[in-house]
C-alpha cells in the first residue's frame, strides 16, 4: 500500500474534485490524505484573471507543495492548468470528462434568447464574452468573480439577470437544478480542457504516475490534448478569448476552435480540423493545425 497527499484548492468544487480522486486511489488500495491550501487566484476577487496573471494563479501554491515534498499529487480543472507546466512538473492523469458545456442560470429567465434588452450578465471570462455578445451584442455583460457558491449568491442577491458557468461544477455539486439551459458548442464553445480533471505531480515519481493509471480516460486526454493545442499555439492565456472543443469517436478527433477580438464585439473567427489520431501527439499536432487556421483568419 502506498501513502499519498493531494495538494488541493479549499473551495468546495475543489476539495470536491480532491475527495473524487482520493476516493478512486483508495479503492486501487492507496492511503491518501489531503492537503488543502488557498491560492493566490482564490485570494484576489476584485479585478478579472486576465488583468491579474491568468490560469496560473490557481496552480503556483499547489506546485510549491509538490516542490517541498508536503504532497504527492495536486487536483485540477484541466482549464486552470497553464499549457505549458513549469520545468520538473507533468500532467500525469486526465481523467473521464464531466459535462464540457457552459451553463446558462437565472432565477427569473429560462435561455439567454429570453433576457431583455439590455440584461446584466455575469462573467469574468474574456471566452464567455465574445461569444455572448456575438448573438447577444446588446447585453451588459458585467465581471463576476469567486467561487461557485459565491457567484451563486451575487447572483441570488439580484445583482445579475443571469450567469453563465461551467455545467461541470454545477453538475458535480449537485446544483444541477440550477441550470436552465445548456449551451450547446455550436452556439458557445467551451474552453479548453472545460469539464476535465488533470493530475499534476513533480517529474521523477513514476510510483504517483503508476498508482494514477487506472484513472486515466484516454478518450478524454486526446480530446483535451487536441484542444490545449489550440491555445498552446496561440500563445494561449486568460487574456486570450479562445474557445476549442475535440469529440473523439473511434480513432477521429473533431476538434471546433474560435477567437474573438475583445476590442470588436461580434467578429469571431472559427476553424474546424479532423483527423485520425492514435496517440496524444498526433492529437495536439491536429490542435496546432486549427490554431494555424484561427491565424490565417485573423486570430492573433
Amino acid at each position: 500500500m502506498s501513502r499519498f497527499t493531494i495538494a488541493t484548492r479549499e473551495s468546495r468544487l475543489a476539495l470536491w474534485q480532491a475527495e473524487h480522486v482520493k476516493s478512486l486511489l483508495a479503492q486501487h488500495g492507496h492511503d491518501v490524505s489531503l492537503l488543502g491550501m488557498t491560492t493566490k487566484g482564490d485570494q484576489i476577487l476584485d479585478r478579472s484573471l486576465s488583468k491579474v496573471g491568468g490560469k496560473g494563479l490557481f496552480v503556483k501554491e499547489l506546485e510549491t507543495a509538490l516542490e517541498q515534498g508536503r504532497a504527492d499529487l495536486a487536483v485540477h480543472s484541466l482549464k486552470d492548468v497553464p499549457m505549458d507546466l513549469p520545468p520538473g512538473f507533468e500532467l500525469a492523469c486526465v481523467m473521464e470528462r464531466e459535462d464540457p458545456r457552459d451553463a446558462f442560470v437565472s432565477p427569473k429567465f429560462d435561455s439567454v434568447e429570453a433576457l431583455p434588452q439590455e440584461a446584466v450578465v455575469g462573467t469574468s471570462s474574456l471566452r464567455r464574452v465574445v461569444l455572448l455578445r456575438a448573438f447577444r451584442p446588446d447585453l451588459r455583460i458585467e465581471p463576476l468573480r469567486g467561487n461557485l457558491d459565491t457567484r451563486l449568491r451575487k447572483l441570488d442577491e439580484g445583482g445579475y439577470d443571469a450567469i453563465v458557468l461551467a455545467a461541470a461544477g454545477l453538475k458535480r455539486l449537485g446544483l444541477a437544478q440550477r441550470i436552465r439551459r445548456v449551451f450547446e458548442p455550436a452556439q458557445m464553445l467551451p474552453a479548453a480542457g472545460q469539464g476535465a480533471l488533470g493530475i499534476e505531480v513533480r517529474s521523477g515519481r513514476p510510483d504517483v504516475v503508476q498508482a494514477l493509471s487506472p484513472l486515466v480516460h484516454r478518450t478524454t486526454w486526446m480530446a483535451v490534448e487536441a484542444e490545449r493545442a489550440v491555445s498552446r499555439a496561440l500563445g494561449g492565456s486568460c487574456s486570450m478569448p479562445l474557445a476549442a472543443h475535440a469529440t473523439l469517436e473511434g480513432e477521429v478527433l473533431r476538434l471546433d476552435a474560435a477567437w474573438g477580438d475583445p476590442d470588436q464585439p461580434g467578429q469571431l473567427v472559427r476553424a474546424k480540423a479532423s483527423g485520425t489520431v492514435g496517440s496524444l501527439e498526433e492529437a495536439a499536432a491536429l490542435g496546432a493545425e486549427a490554431a494555424a487556421r484561427l491565424r490565417a483568419g485573423g486570430a492573433h
